[in-house]
């Protein structure tokens, strides 16, 4: 369900004359979602209910599973919980397996130096800038150094000056 502030910017972009496409494209909607609050503005929709799985009574057990044995394979889940009454297939064993698998990684390690030790550096793009009649890409480097003390900027670059 999209709130008001969305129906508003919905009305405020077609009358920019964009289109339902344009309006779709710009608010991360699909064409018919901008269609349906085009045609009735004041209309309440409720989100849909989710149907009951049949997965549901199990996913205790799988989870216990998966924590005993990380590796687990869809299979052996499959017989351990048709033992128990499953009725269902594999496939949604593989995708709740996957589910579970998914949400306990981690994107990265957490690690701690001491100061000076290192250095941490990102580089992105920023889209792009106008210049002139063309366009340049827009790149960022950031380079962090852990320091112990720190040095307001001034007197670092005049120190380095003097060196």
């Amino acid at each position: 369900m999209i709130d008001r502030r969305i129906v508003f910017e919905i009305y405020r972009l077609k009358e920019m004359l964009f289109s339902k496409r344009q309006i779709a494209q710009t608010l991360n909607l699909d064409r018919d979602t901008v269609d349906k609050y085009l045609k009735h503005p004041d209309t309440i929709y409720k989100p849909r209910q989710e149907r009951p799985s049949k997965l549901d009574l199990y996913r205790e057990l799988i989870k216990e599973m998966v924590t005993q044995y990380s590796k687990v394979k869809a299979p052996v889940v499959l017989r351990q919980i048709q033992d128990k009454g499953f009725d269902g297939e594999i496939t949604i064993v593989r995708d709740y397996l996957k589910h579970l698998r998914h949400n306990s990684k981690e994107a990265f390690i957490r690690f701690e130096s001491a100061p000076g030790q290192q250095i941490q550096i990102d580089w992105g793009h920023f889209g792009s800038l106008a210049y002139g009649d063309s366009s340049r890409k827009l790149y960022a480097l950031a380079v962090i150094e852990s320091k112990e003390v720190m040095i307001p900027l001034s007197e670092y670059a005049t120190a380095n000056e003097n060196d």
